[in-house]
């Protein structure tokens, strides 16, 4: 089995990820969601953010070349466009299954 990949994130995603953990009307669990982060990821953030030590993140890593964002771009993309397929799926099979004469 695969691990998963370690991210790399810009300092103003992890900026706007720690305002929205700590500004946002929203729980931890349900920030991470919408920003699309590990828990341990963003409750790190705020630690980090507390102590004031949150710019000197990720320093010693190479910036992000246009092409790798475009990759991961694309990677996200492909994951929501294999969901939205299967539900697809399930749906058209459901309605098919309603449409059969005798299985009312």
């Amino acid at each position: 089995m695969k691990g998963i990949p370690q991210g790399r994130y810009t300092k103003e995603f992890r900026e706007e990820a720690v305002k929205l953990g700590t500004e946002g009307n929203m729980t931890i669990p349900a920030a991470t969601r919408r920003v699309s982060l590990p828990p341990s990821t963003l409750g790190n953030r705020l630690r980090t953010s507390k102590s004031g030590k949150l710019s000197e993140i990720g320093k010693s890593q190479k910036p992000l070349t246009g092409i790798e964002m475009e990759l991961a771009r694309t990677k996200q993309e492909l994951v929501e466009v294999k969901m939205e397929r299967d539900i697809l799926k399930k749906s058209a099979a459901y309605f098919a299954k309603e449409s059969l004469p005798g299985t009312r």
